[in-house]
């Protein structure tokens, strides 16, 4: 009986062959390489589905030249450490949530403002046109060059205290936030102990107790095993997290226009793919993480009036930092996706 690792072996290689025979020479200038792919979810998660497919994809069309190989669960550091590597040269590519970004540009901050889209396909719209390709374009002189936005869904509250049924009920938690200045205040303004920490030592803090709970997708909750170390999840949808796929620059000066033509075009199909399997994952997760024992529940409409409220100012602190001619611009294009 083939596993699914083999079949897939087989599937490549078949279609490498057959191209190889359509174009005989086709490949032949293609140099062998290998691209490293670093990210923070673990194998299975949609964030590795996408990487999976990507590199699936560029195996294929380069006949087996370049190879892409992949670093789930932080195995290569956080995603700060990650960046830099990128930025050196060591590590080849990335996909992050696309606020971390602002260490390196400020307007990419603009991702993370608490309740800016209602839905991913409207983060789509917004994040593969104009908006979202201009930002990508800043990045260039920071040693790095995007490649596109993937999907990894809403953020919901985790705790190991209490059920959230009113937003008064997050005064006091310790809750872990990503490495970005917008969760840290945004978290302060709920009243909670907003503390960072790298993605890889979320786990261990967890079930230390160093932290109470932690903000993330439903899928990223199933998939890391949370719900074993967490007892309630409230479905706040706080933020959506666009994704941003990046490749280091020194990587991408030193490709042929061959080659960026198949990481540009397996790019393309993989985020197709990545979004369809982040969104299609995200309900199921929730039933999962029901069945692991977790307590669900959801703040009525008042209660989530109250978080808005209370988040308002970080807002309005963030679009003076971030510019007020990017926020006009972001929330103009939101408006267009929404007609």
């Amino acid at each position: 009986m083939k596993t699914k690792h083999s079949k897939r072996t087989l599937l490549l290689a078949a279609v490498a062959a057959a191209l190889a025979f359509a174009a005989p020479g086709a490949f032949a200038q293609l140099k062998e390489r290998t691209i490293k792919f670093a990210f923070q979810n673990q194998a299975g998660h949609p964030q590795a589905q996408g990487a999976q497919k990507f590199a699936d994809l560029v195996a294929a069309k380069s006949g087996g030249k370049i190879t892409v190989k992949l670093f789930p669960g932080g195995t290569l550091g956080g995603d700060l450490q990650t960046v830099s590597a990128l930025q050196g040269g060591t590590v080849e590519m990335t996909v992050l949530n696309a606020g971390i970004l602002s260490a390196q540009v400020k307007e990419f901050a603009a991702y993370d403002f608490p309740f800016l889209f209602n839905s991913g396909k409207e983060a789509d719209v917004v994040t593969d046109g104009p908006f979202g390709q201009k930002m990508m374009a800043k990045l260039e002189d920071k040693a790095l060059h995007g490649l596109g936005y993937w999907d990894l869904g809403f953020r919901n509250l985790t705790n190991s205290k209490r059920p959230i049924v009113k937003a008064d009920d997050i005064a006091g938690l310790k809750i872990r936030v990503i490495q970005s200045p917008i969760y840290i205040d945004m978290f302060s303004a709920l009243g909670a102990n907003a503390t960072p920490l790298p993605f890889p030592e979320l786990y261990p803090a967890l079930d230390q107790k160093a932290v109470d709970g932690q903000e993330n997708p439903n899928t990223t909750i199933l998939s890391s095993k949370f719900a074993e170390v967490q007892k309630y999840i409230t479905q706040t949808r706080h933020i959506y997290n666009p994704q941003a796929l990046l490749i280091s620059r020194k990587t991408w000066d030193g490709m042929s226009a061959d080659e960026k033509k198949i990481v540009n075009e397996a790019a393309a199909e993989a985020t197709v793919f990545q979004r369809q399997a982040s969104r299609g994952a995200a309900d199921s997760a929730l039933d999962a993480l029901k069945k692991a024992g977790m307590t669900v529940s959801e703040l009525p409409p008042e209660e989530m009036a109250k978080l808005r409220a209370k988040v308002k100012p970080v807002i309005e602190k963030y679009t003076a930092s971030v510019g007020e001619a990017t926020v006009k611009e972001l929330m103009a294009e939101i408006e267009k996706a929404r007609k």
